[in-house]
């Protein structure tokens, strides 16, 4: 039987620290219940001890998974340690990554500590963390420019203390595949207690390496690999979870090993955290962009018409994607809407199957064929959002090329309706500052963009804005048939998210 490779999954957390791609706390739980029928094998929800916003969503996120463990990461401070297992104690699994710097220059330019000191701290803290569980991660921060005597050291010592997994990270992506290799395959030559626990490797892609050094990583010993969907994260991110579970299912002759990863679900977590952030990948992405599966050559067809071989090393279907195989319209009912809804991975309670077919019913009276996309916009839009204090009733535009745009808005909120005219360069930007005479509040359009859901001058317009207020960044969304009322409804969602966040950190402080 092949070796287990686990799947440690951040996106939750490293990844939610890359700009623009913060979510909030009904977004988290969607995408974590996507994690979970991902079938990865832990989830790191969050850093507990950042803010209190952040220990609450790490909790619920534990109270709703059912089969994945949960980590919080921590740093080697009682008061982080003592967070994380508030947040996560509730977790069928819980677990607590903490972590330490360890090289050179972190050690006296960050931490002010000196080597012994650190050692110490780890250990202690490890300690610590055990009285809680036993299921602990320690990390050695910057790794790969740390002494490889000093890791062999603190290694034994954290692992002797209760330790049950150590993280060897590449924290500012430097490393190369070679190196890594010897690297590692050095530590575990000096530092026998690693046989006995599961060896982690947490790398970033600023160098474009973070896949293939998580691979030569594997080849030396390593049993689990943390990623995100994406490869979203710092900086330039990190490795890529969908080309790691890939490259392992699609290449056993080089790597023969297991993952526990579902990679039929590989393209609806892709397509759901591009859709919660924002954030959407490259059409060329590895995996998942929208041209990995697509053939404009000639000669490319033509070799794919006679067999697919010839230009797929991977079937469409082994990461979900599939021809739509049933047309549903105007026409179709309830029945047939939720059973397209259930044979696509949905599963939705009465009030939410009712709203999502109310919206279904307004998208097909727009269009002649709805089709799977449709759909997928439809439901995950209903089930991450959030309470409507600011609701859209109508909107007039006036607008052409002599004339300035200009547009009334009519929105309902406190049981009231409130309606304002404004003008813009342009009708949705005329849209924007109606709505703007509305909130009563000036807000930044930090980003406005339309995509197309589907092909078809028919097409669902997908609007995504980002408004910018006191610091923090809120991302809307809006699905229309007009462009203009996407961007209105997805600059009105924005606004909820705003009034919504705000009144959950006033609950908690």
């Amino acid at each position: 039987m092949s070796k287990l490779i686990k799947i440690f999954d951040t996106t939750l957390r490293d990844g939610e620290q890359s700009p623009g791609c913060s979510m909030n706390l009904k977004e988290k739980l969607q995408l974590a219940r996507q994690l979970e029928r991902l079938n990865v094998d832990i989830i790191e929800a969050g850093f507990a001890a950042a803010s209190p916003g952040d220990l609450l969503a790490i909790k619920e996120v534990a109270g709703v998974i059912e089969n994945t463990t949960v980590a919080s990461l921590a740093r080697t401070h009682k008061d982080d340690i003592d967070k994380a297992w508030e947040a996560v104690k509730d977790a069928v699994s819980p677990r607590i990554h903490t972590f330490i710097a360890t090289s050179p220059i972190h050690m006296e330019y960050k931490l002010k500590m000196s080597p012994e000191a650190v050692m110490d701290r780890a250990e202690e803290m490890v300690k610590y963390a055990k009285k809680y569980l036993s299921n602990i991660e320690f990390s050695a921060e910057d790794a790969t420019r740390s002494d490889v005597d000093f890791l062999a050291k603190i290694f034994t010592r954290v692992i002797n203390a209760g330790a049950t997994t150590i993280n060897i990270p590449d924290t500012v992506g430097y490393t190369t595949p070679e190196e890594y290799y010897d690297f590692i395959s050095k530590i575990r030559s000096k530092c026998p207690a690693l046989d006995k626990v599961d060896i982690s490797v947490h790398c970033h892609n600023d160098l474009g390496l973070g896949v293939a050094n998580s691979l030569a990583a594997i080849r030396a010993g390593a049993t689990q690999i943390e990623c995100t969907i994406n490869g979203i994260g710092e900086r330039a991110g990190n490795a890529s979870l969908e080309e790691i579970a890939m490259v392992l299912n699609t290449r056993k002759d080089i790597y023969p090993y297991t993952v526990n990863i579902d990679t039929k679900q590989i393209m609806r977590s892709s397509e759901l955290l591009s859709s919660i952030t924002g954030v959407k990948v490259q059409p060329n992405k590895a995996i998942v962009g929208a041209n990995a599966f697509a053939h404009e050559s000639g000669i490319h067809q033509h070799g794919v018409l006679n067999n697919k071989e010839t230009y797929e090393i991977m079937t469409p279907e082994s990461i979900g994607l599939h021809e739509n195989k049933l047309v549903l319209g105007k026409h179709s009912g309830k029945h047939a809407f939720n059973d397209k809804l259930v044979a696509m991975g949905y599963n939705l309670d009465k009030e939410e199957l009712a709203a999502a077919f109310t919206r279904f019913k307004e998208v097909a009276d727009k269009k002649k064929e709805v089709h799977e996309r449709d759909i997928d916009a439809i439901v995950s839009r209903q089930n991450i959002a959030v309470p409507k204090e600011f609701e859209l009733e109508r909107f007039v535009i006036n607008s052409g090329n002599t004339i300035t745009s200009t547009a009334i808005v009519n929105i309902r909120t406190n049981n009231r309706t409130v309606e304002k005219v404004a003008t813009g360069d342009g009708p949705i930007d005329a849209a924007f500052k109606a709505i703007e005479k509305i909130v009563g509040r000036k807000l930044k359009l930090e980003d406005w963009s339309m995509d197309a859901v589907t092909e078809g001058k028919d097409a669902l317009g997908d609007a995504t804005v980002k408004l910018r207020d006191n610091g923090h960044v809120y991302i809307g969304r809006g699905l229309s048939t007009d462009i203009v009322e996407a961007s209105v409804k997805a600059y009105v969602n924005a606004v909820n998210k705003m009034k919504f966040e705000e009144k959950q950190e006033q609950e908690i402080s």
